[in-house]
């Protein structure tokens, strides 16, 4: 499907949408997949080919319900950095402050694979909220769907990323870094590992 000219369009589309609308922090790639979600859900919902179920995206329609959600978002998070908004650390908080510290010389040990080292800091962030949460959080209402069961919460997850397995394999990782328009190599004049 990404590879068909109406595929390609919509995303484009979507994107000259949203630039007009002023949303500028979505990433093509995220834009790409949810188009993606959304058309195989229309084509299975309606029993009909994917081709057929392009005549029911408006990409402008699309885009502005990105911009309303975003701007939800916003009004729930502030402007700022998520820093010090609940349920996220607190500014100055010095573990975060470690895996930030930590982050270039943990890309270095693993030979500047940038899916090794941010699984590294993730790993690691996520233990220490859990940390966090066990030590110092008073607990709170907001956890999202499934509230406070483990396992409905996974599933709710598994249906919004169907194919979130892939994220685990480097290489699904890089290309999609790629198709950002990101790369990460080690300079020729850089000090040996």
């Amino acid at each position: 499907m990404r590879n068909t000219k109406a595929f390609k369009q919509a995303v484009a589309d979507t994107l000259e949408h949203l630039a007009r609308l002023g949303v500028s922090g979505v990433a093509p790639t995220a834009i790409a997949d949810q188009i993606e979600q959304n058309i195989t859900a229309a084509s299975r919902q309606l029993g009909i080919q994917p081709a057929s179920a392009w005549r029911y995206f408006e990409a402008e329609s699309f885009a502005q319900a990105i911009a309303a959600r975003e701007r939800e978002e916003r009004a729930q998070l502030g402007d700022g950095p998520f820093v010090g908004q609940a349920p996220y650390p607190e500014v100055g908080n010095p573990e975060m402050a470690v895996l930030i510290a930590g982050f270039p010389d943990a890309l270095a040990e693993c030979g500047g694979d940038l899916h090794h080292a941010i699984i590294n800091v993730i790993v690691n962030a996520w233990m220490a909220g859990h940390i966090e949460g066990e030590d110092a959080c008073a607990g709170c209402d907001t956890r999202g769907p499934g509230g406070h069961d483990y396992a409905q919460r996974m599933a709710s997850l598994r249906q919004m990323v169907p194919d979130f397995a892939k994220w685990f394999d480097a290489a699904a990782f890089n290309a999609r870094l790629a198709e950002a328009g990101y790369e990460i190599r080690k300079r020729a004049d850089a000090l040996p590992s």
